[in-house]
């Protein structure tokens, strides 16, 4: 039975796919599980010891008003955590080959010892020059406003950051969703310490708030956890809010990629000149497609066979396996392949000799496919005398 592999088994990034390649995370996800508890605790305490006391003395909307918030705060978060960001495919080694002809080395120099220069090329972005990067570790030039996550080890399109808290980077493609969740998070947390804080001063009606704590202890949990968080998550919010107003990424602020240079007159390129159209263009935009095809299958390259690639027949033992074997045929040849090889684990392809890459294992013991090592010798001298044709791709 022929194994399919899947090609998020061999994506070059240090990322973890889950089910089947449909999940896509950081390879660290530990600060993630993190927020999730730290959401899910704050908020199933609040359901099971506020909620209800506030739905009869106050108003029944405030459970609902809470679901809400949490169903979208958690929906919001999974949407950025478990997507592409936005991964640039690196660059194949013919790709990569043609982009090295093609780059002026610095000076004529070939150093094999050094690694040369940055290499930039430039274009014009809405009148604004814009310096195109090339990413030595894709081999690629990368696009405008892409960068490279050094923890993840991927160029991103629209790069903004890597956040721990969502364990993902954050991009083009999701960075719609962290903005939402940052947003959403910011109104649950201020909400759910309002209700907290409202819960007891109730409670101390009756009594002391000392009574007050010790009636509703969870309450005092909720409490120091909005309390601490909710300063770092409105910081958080209000800084997004602006760079979505103002269409940059968090990797272009701190660079300060748009500010002036030297007396030279540098401005946004990327910036639609109004506020309401640039959150409209980064929360309602379209979402790209992903670049990279995670659960593609894996089709290993049809190559001619070499005599170094060929490998040297195993010792013919009872009860263990001959090495692999490499094997093709030339069309019009005049090459007989062993009795003992079936039909159909022979390739043609027109006129050329194309190796199968297929594995024939003989075993001695069973019996299955009985051979001799000095017939695979013979066919294999067979077919290094054959003269090299030149095949499609």
């Amino acid at each position: 039975m022929v194994r399919v592999e899947r090609k998020w088994r061999t994506f070059p990034g240090r990322n973890r796919f889950y089910c089947d390649g449909r999940i896509m995370m950081a390879h660290h996800t530990g600060i993630f599980c993190l927020t999730v508890g730290l959401i899910v605790l704050t908020c199933g305490l609040f359901f099971a010891f506020d909620c209800r006391y506030l739905a009869i003395h106050i108003t029944p909307v405030i459970p609902a008003v809470a679901a809400v918030l949490f169903v979208f705060v958690m929906a919001t978060l999974f949407r950025t955590s478990f997507s592409d960001p936005g991964v640039i495919p690196r660059a194949s080694s013919d790709e990569a080959a043609d982009i090295e002809r093609h780059i002026e080395v610095p000076n004529g120099t070939h150093s094999t010892t050094c690694r040369p220069p940055p290499r930039t090329k430039e274009v014009v972005v809405n009148g604004q020059s814009v310096k195109l990067k090339y990413c030595f570790t894709c081999k690629i030039f990368r696009p405008p406003r892409a960068s490279h996550c050094s923890i993840c080890d991927n160029c991103v399109d629209r790069f903004d950051h890597h956040c721990p808290w969502v364990g993902n980077c954050v991009g083009r493609r999701n960075y719609r969703y962290f903005y939402l969740f940052i947003v959403s998070l910011a109104f649950l947390c201020v909400f759910v310490f309002s209700c907290v804080i409202t819960h007891l001063v109730l409670l101390s009606r009756d009594g002391t708030f000392v009574d007050a704590v010790r009636a509703s202890p969870a309450s005092v949990v909720e409490g120091v956890i909005c309390f601490f968080s909710v300063w770092s998550i409105l910081g958080l919010a209000g800084f997004h809010t602006y760079l979505t107003t103002s269409n940059q990424t968090t990797n272009e602020d701190i660079k300060g990629s748009f500010t002036a240079k030297r007396g030279q007159d540098n401005f946004n390129p990327y910036n639609h000149g109004s506020v309401c159209i640039n959150c409209l263009s980064v929360v309602c935009g379209p979402v790209p497609p992903s670049l990279v095809d995670r659960r593609g299958i894996v089709t290993p390259d049809v190559v001619r066979p070499t005599p170094s690639s060929l490998p040297k027949p195993s010792e013919n033992k009872e009860g263990r396996t001959y090495g692999t074997v490499d094997y093709g045929r030339p069309n019009n040849g005049n090459i007989t392949p062993p009795p003992d090889i079936p039909r159909g684990d022979w390739d043609v392809h027109h006129d050329g000799i194309v190796a199968s890459k297929k594995k024939l294992q003989t075993n001695a013991f069973n019996g299955r496919y009985q051979t001799d090592v000095s017939s695979y010798q013979n066919f294999q001298n067979q077919l290094l005398s054959c003269p090299s044709v030149e095949t499609d791709p």
